[in-house]
């Protein structure tokens, strides 16, 4: 366990430096820089004294070689276009809102979607089933950043129902829960029911059965237990994006998280600010797969995290 532990752990930093990189090559192989908008109105030398603040005038080894000295420091550095702020300031700030907000979109999803997976595989080819299968298929079609918009005008607008627009309250955080768990409650409804029917077609679901156990004890005890390991699959990147933030939505919805932070950074070519949102955003997708696999032992005793052969 140990061994494993501390192999895993270092993949981690390893998987993180490679995102480090390429993100950061990536980045700069695109034309254009953050001062291009600024080039025809400010005189050459003031530019060249901003390219110096921020070492851009410095070949890309030496850019990157130092980005990574700060980043073993965790600073993530300054943001090109909000001296008075750094992207690690921009992260704590916008984290809270984002996480919020990913936390009830997740519990809508688990919900939903084991709710809607269990009830179709035990209704297989009836009508319950077909209902829930047709959702499925519309929260697979439809992404959230379409849903948005049809939340906002039928909830919002046509039935003002709920605010938009602002952040403040729990009210604000029900229509962007909602459009951004609709594909994920799609997903998690398809991956139950396919891995619940295969369960209860089981030997021993049979032996519980003609034991005379009540079904909703064989389902609960026995059939949820050993069906949901294809969801918490899923929901190692799952958790990771809604947690840290879906960019389009927040924006929609003008919802102060991360999201908001790093499609500004994009538009304004704000280096500093993509590299620290995608480094945060990997670092969790990874710290949380981690977490998944040890919770893989915890579900199912059969599953070992060692390869010592018995």
């Amino acid at each position: 366990m140990s061994n494993y532990l501390v192999k895993r752990i270092l993949m981690m930093f390893v998987t993180l430096w490679i995102i480090v990189t390429l993100t950061f090559a990536l980045m700069h192989a695109i034309p254009g820089n953050p001062f291009a908008s600024e080039s025809d109105q400010l005189p050459e030398q003031i530019l060249n004294n901003l390219r110096a603040k921020y070492n851009l005038d410095e070949p890309l080894p030496v850019q990157y070689i130092l980005y990574l000295k700060n980043l073993l420091m965790l600073d993530l550095g300054p943001s090109i276009k909000s001296d008075s702020r750094g992207v690690n300031d921009m992260i704590s700030d916008g984290f809270a809102a984002s996480a919020w907000l990913g936390a009830q979109a997740i519990g809508v999803a688990i919900l939903f979607g084991i709710t809607l997976g269990i009830i179709a595989a035990l209704n297989r080819n009836k009508w319950l089933d077909y209902v829930a299968m047709a959702l499925a298929v519309l929260g697979v079609a439809i992404p959230s950043f379409i849903m948005a918009p049809l939340l906002i005008n039928f909830f919002a607008i046509k039935l003002p129902l709920f605010p938009v627009a602002t952040w403040g309250t729990w009210m604000h955080t029900i229509l962007p829960s909602l459009a951004l768990a609709f594909g994920p409650v799609a997903v998690i409804t398809r991956y139950m029911r396919a891995s619940m029917i295969e369960v209860m077609n089981q030997n021993y679901i049979r032996t519980a059965e003609a034991k005379g156990i009540p079904m909703f004890i064989i389902v609960v005890r026995h059939g949820i237990r050993n069906a949901i390991l294809p969801v918490v699959t899923f929901l190692g990147p799952l958790i990771a994006s809604l947690i840290t933030g879906t960019f389009v939505v927040e924006k929609i919805f003008a919802i102060p998280g991360i999201g908001k932070y790093f499609v500004d950074g994009i538009f304004n070519r704000d280096y500093p600010v993509i590299l620290g949102t995608t480094i945060f955003y990997s670092a969790i997708l990874i710290f949380t797969i981690f977490l998944i696999d040890i919770a893989y032992t915890l579900i199912d005793p059969r599953i070992k995290l060692t390869n010592k052969e018995r």
